[in-house]
């Protein structure tokens, strides 16, 4: 019976450091690649001004080098140190404190891409479900047009 568990084991190893533990497929093309998500509803079907996340991933040597995220409000202005306020002022300082968290998640997201290699391991962050969401979509969009 033993010798029946080598071979399996053996096929088993060889299958998962080909496929690099569920790593991409693809081969990418050297560049820098621009792409959009959607609007992302909230659960209850809403948007709440959610908007949308656009990233520029760059491939050298055929790995992610850089990576970059930014979100915007759905008239198209940038998510910046005034998301969250009203009229230029802090009305409600929980609202822009999650603002600004959700707002510095973007940074994190593109360094954890630029780290990890790839999408698979990338978690959401707490406060940031959203911008997750967003990040996730952009970037497949954005490998997509790098895929050789």
């Amino acid at each position: 019976m033993r010798k029946v568990y080598i071979p399996v084991l053996a096929a088993s190893l060889m299958t998962l450091a080909l496929t690099g533990c569920g790593g991409r497929k693809a081969s990418w093309k050297d560049g820098t690649y621009e792409a959009q998500s959607s609007v992302f509803e909230n659960d209850d079907g809403t948007d709440d001004g959610n908007g949308y996340g656009v990233v520029s991933v760059t491939i050298k040597d055929g790995k992610i080098s850089d990576c970059s995220f930014v979100t915007y409000e759905a008239d198209g202005t940038l998510k910046d140190e005034d998301y969250g306020k009203e009229d230029g002022r802090i009305a409600n300082k929980d609202y822009y404190n999650k603002a600004q968290k959700a707002n510095a998640s973007c940074a994190e997201y593109a360094s954890m891409l630029v780290q990890n290699g790839q999408l698979d391991g990338i978690d959401s962050i707490s406060g940031a479900t959203i911008n997750y969401k967003e990040f996730k979509e952009a970037v497949e969009l954005a490998l997509k047009q790098a895929e050789e």
